[in-house]
């Protein structure tokens, strides 16, 4: 076996209702529902219009050489419909990995959306391209296509693991990785705290939520509270 150049074909999948189910969902609620542990650093951004709804799918990864594409090549003509590409380009910042050809065969194979740490480039072309693109940012200057790298492997994206076959939530906050192991029980536990987290933000707007809970954590956490002005 050729470590650190190969593609494995297969991957374990998960159930396709917890994937529509997650789609339903915000990223930030389930992402607290694990520990708030499991979201994509601020450098991954969604790079497309708004659209006001969640990208959900399942993860094809890619683990590039900085500012390589041929295994992106390679992992974009082995997605399925509903998949979503996450690219682990090593930190690499100095290549923009990806751009309007790759994007409109993505989108052909309807594919679920794309996350890339790294940058990329032909961004007029994602106004109307209806595909999410999560990167850190663009620059005009292309790829190399010469390797190595591995598909479908553990990967890092965003300071997150990834293995393929994980579920993929993004929305304009951000993107969270659902291991697949974890994804059923967790999608009980998230649908109830979004239920939640909407009454919250309903006595938010109406001004009768409870706030009597910041003044008694200072205190449980010995803070003095001053009735009077400093100095």
């Amino acid at each position: 076996m050729s470590l650190g150049f190969r593609v494995f074909t297969q991957r374990v999948m998960p159930d396709p209702a917890l994937v529509a189910a997650f789609s339903e969902l915000a990223a930030a609620p389930v992402a607290d529902c694990m520990g708030r542990l499991s979201s994509m650093n601020s450098e991954i951004r969604l790079m497309t219009p708004r659209t006001g709804k969640s990208m959900a799918g399942v993860a094809v990864t890619v683990k590039t050489r900085p500012g390589d594409n041929l295994m992106i090549h390679e992992a974009l003509n082995l997605a399925q419909e509903g998949d979503i590409l996450v690219v682990d380009n090593a930190g690499g910042r100095t290549r923009a990995l990806m751009g309007e050809v790759m994007f409109s065969y993505a989108k052909f194979k309807k594919l679920a959306g794309i996350v890339v740490d790294g940058p990329i480039r032909d961004l007029d072309c994602l106004e109307e391209l209806g595909l999410p693109i999560y990167a850190t940012g663009s620059m005009p200057g292309g790829p190399y296509k010469d390797g190595p790298g591995e598909v479908n492997v553990p990967v890092t994206c965003g300071g997150i693991a990834v293995h393929p076959g994980d579920i993929i939530l993004g929305d304009s906050d951000g993107v969270i990785v659902i291991p697949r192991q974890d994804a059923a029980a967790l999608l009980e536990k998230a649908t109830a705290f979004c239920a939640q987290d909407s009454a919250k933000t309903k006595a938010a707007k109406e001004g009768t939520c409870n706030r009597a809970w910041v003044r008694k954590s200072l205190l449980e956490k010995n803070c003095e509270i001053i009735e009077g002005c400093w100095g």
